[in-house]
């Protein structure tokens, strides 16, 4: 057995030491959701770094302020707005914020989601719309407030969130899971509709990221042990794993990839 991760993942490093650099990042206009916390913190460092204009959203404040205290010397200090995403009209309101902060925004990354876990006989009409709400349905609206600013730029780069867990047949969490499997066909039909305006969509598929909120809740012996069972690289995945996929995905580096998923799980799936 694997021993278990520290007691706070916020001692990882904001930015992978050994990450690399991406001219074509430097200025370009990223808006990231779900930008305070987990995943999201890591990535709104790692496109701060790069020399990106990155705009955040997120219901976190005071989490948001505190990334925003420990970034360190950036070309572009980060621009963070307020919003719940499961509010559309909201999410348009902080797009055309940060819209007028950034300048039309060149690259959307959709990593807000909550995998909160719920039997399946507990769910109700109102939890299963809520789950759908928080987990898939902003990605297509915020995917649909920017594309009128990736055409007037030429193209663009959609990153949306996915999960291993349906893949695995992951019990104990069915709206999450359904809306996960949902994500990479939303990525797709999407990236037939906005090909022909040079506008990429892919998928990231990140597998048991080792966060805040999942040591804290759901990581114990027994689930490290299912990690070592099933990744073949059995070291703990980080939130900068995850970020540096996206770095690639957003950089031009990537500009002939679409419609694709691209897993990082250490070789779960």
């Amino acid at each position: 057995m694997s021993s278990l991760p520290p007691a706070h993942a916020s001692a990882e490093p904001l930015v992978a030491a050994n990450g690399g650099q991406y001219p074509s990042l430097v200025d370009r206009a990223v808006l990231i959701t779900g930008g305070a916390t987990g995943i999201g913190e890591s990535l709104v460092a790692h496109f701060a770094q790069q020399g990106a204009r990155v705009g955040f959203v997120d219901i976190a404040d005071a989490a948001a302020a505190d990334l925003l205290g420990r970034l360190g010397e950036v070309r572009h200090t980060p621009v963070y707005a307020h919003c719940d995403l499961t509010d559309i009209d909201a999410l348009r309101h902080a797009v055309d914020t940060l819209r007028a902060s950034l300048g039309p925004i060149s690259v959307l990354v959709n990593n807000a989601a909550n995998d909160v876990r719920h039997a399946v006989d507990t769910v109700t009409s109102t939890s299963w719309d809520a789950g759908i709400a928080v987990n898939l349905k902003h990605q297509f609206f915020a995917a649909q407030a920017v594309i009128g600013d990736m055409k007037q730029l030429g193209g663009g780069s959609i990153i949306n969130f996915g999960s291993i867990s349906w893949k695995l047949k992951q019990g104990g969490m069915p709206v999450y899971t359904t809306s996960k499997a949902a994500v990479q066909g939303l990525t797709r039909s999407l990236a037939r509709d906005f090909g022909p305006f040079n506008v990429r969509v892919n998928t990231i598929v990140p597998g048991w990221v080792m966060t805040d909120k999942q040591i804290r809740l759901w990581v114990d012996a027994t689930s490290k042990d299912e990690i070592a069972r099933g990744q073949c690289i059995n070291r703990d995945l980080m939130p900068a794993d995850i970020a540096c996929m996206a770095l690639f995905l957003a950089a031009d580096d990537s500009r002939m990839c679409t419609a694709q998923d691209f897993v990082v799980d250490g070789g779960w799936v």
